[in-house]
């Protein structure tokens, strides 16, 4: 009776300890993805490569069937190229020189006519180099954990979420390498995909999406790549504020997918200090927030559920129209503000705002005779200044304006 006994709670345990394996948070993902071991995930690296492994087991235990050319994995091999978003040429894996980058690639089946597409990128920036914001004399981990092990969490997430509801459709998921070097993995897969790219209904990207702020304000671009975004999307906000943005384009991965004319959602709760620099770390992120998009997204999938496959549109190219300047302030804008002016998200140490006095939270309201009403007026207004040019510059402090003298 006691061997008996003892199989019967070995068998139970074993049971727990399986369902357990599935039973992982987005802070756990996080934390194993932003972790020190990792080395900051570097495209082409053994470290990129054990992140990569992680994602397929958690594909894997999540019940999803692999779809890429070897299981779950799709190499791509390219040549180290000092522009990244220059033209990237893809070789032989066998060629001297050349880097292989690994997209990660998992397929939920619904038997349904169309697909929807959900991915992130998995690589960051190693330890620094290109890219990095970082002015440190001694190189250090760029763990990457807003950007972009926030959006990897969330997609394996949606994974368990959408195994038994919202069947009208089959579901791609993709871990892309290499976007931090030119949106490398994604161009790659809608190049050479894996399903066929005539069935897909839309694109879902997620690039860093763990800083959700105390306003709830999450931007989302491409609303204008389909005729029913945008009411799907603003029927669905809850306690969110959208930051709407038109275009297809921009520098993530949702690009590679609206440029094969599909429909593209991109969500990215905005820039902060520890962008592509060190402390961009675990602790940092707002899971609470995580969550909270998660749903948002899934209301959104939910709501377009019951539709056909919906229609693509065309949009301005919202990069194109930036204008060229010569001179910065050293301030991190913050991309989701929607009031009169540019608010101010960081200040860079010993540049033209800081030596102003400008800080945290500040509105710049008009630099010169140029008053700056949103982030296009404010690029505009920079493109009027030379280096060593010096100016006013007033700026919204709570109530107060201040006057600053601003030399570039």
């Amino acid at each position: 009776m006691k061997v008996l006994y003892f199989l019967l709670i070995s068998i139970l345990f074993i049971s727990c300890k399986k369902e357990q394996a599935v039973e992982v948070s987005m802070k756990d993902d996080v934390s194993y993805l932003a972790s020190d071991s990792l080395q900051g995930r570097q495209t082409g690296t053994s470290y990129e490569m054990m992140a990569a492994n992680y994602i397929a087991k958690r594909f894997k235990d999540l019940g999803i069937e692999p779809r890429g050319t070897e299981a779950y994995f799709q190499e791509f091999s390219f040549t180290d190229k000092s522009d990244p978003h220059g033209n990237v040429a893809y070789v032989n894996k066998s060629e001297d020189g050349t880097i292989t980058g690994t997209n990660v690639v998992g397929y939920l089946n619904h038997n349904a006519e169309n697909t929807i597409v959900i991915g992130a990128h998995y690589d960051h920036l190693g330890m620094g180099g290109e890219g990095s914001l970082f002015r440190g004399e001694t190189p250090e981990i760029h763990n990457g954990a807003d950007d972009n092990a926030s959006g990897i969490a969330v997609m394996l997430n949606l994974v368990k979420e959408l195994k038994s509801i919202n069947t009208n459709n089959n579901y791609l998921f993709i871990a892309f390498s290499g976007e931090e070097i030119g949106l490398l993995g994604s161009n790659y897969y809608t190049k050479n995909p894996t399903i066929d790219l005539k069935k897909v209904n839309y694109m879902i990207n997620m690039d860093m999406v763990g800083r959700l702020n105390k306003e709830n304000t999450i931007a989302v671009h491409g609303v204008g790549t389909s005729p029913i975004f945008k009411q799907t999307l603003f029927a669905n906000k809850g306690s969110l504020n959208i930051a709407e943005h038109e275009s297809g384009v921009g520098p993530s991965d949702h690009t590679s997918f609206y440029l094969m004319d599909l429909p593209v959602l991109h969500f990215f709760t905005g820039q902060h200090e520890d962008y592509h620099k060190p402390g961009d770390d675990t602790e940092k992120l707002n899971y609470e927030g995580m969550e909270l998009i998660k749903q948002y997204i899934l209301s959104v999938i939910t709501d377009l559920n019951d539709d056909s496959k919906i229609t693509f549109k065309k949009t301005k190219n919202e990069s194109e129209e930036v204008p060229a300047f010569k001179v910065t302030l050293g301030v991190v804008p913050d991309y989701l503000f929607n009031g009169e002016g540019m608010r101010i998200d960081g200040v860079s140490e010993d540049r033209p705002a800081q030596n102003a006095g400008m800080k945290k939270g500040d509105i710049v309201v008009k630099m010169g005779e140029f008053d700056v009403v949103d982030m296009m007026s404010y690029m505009k207004s920079l493109g009027k200044f030379e280096k060593g040019s010096s100016t006013k510059v007033s700026v919204k402090r709570g109530e107060e304006i201040l006057e600053l003298d601003v030399t570039f």
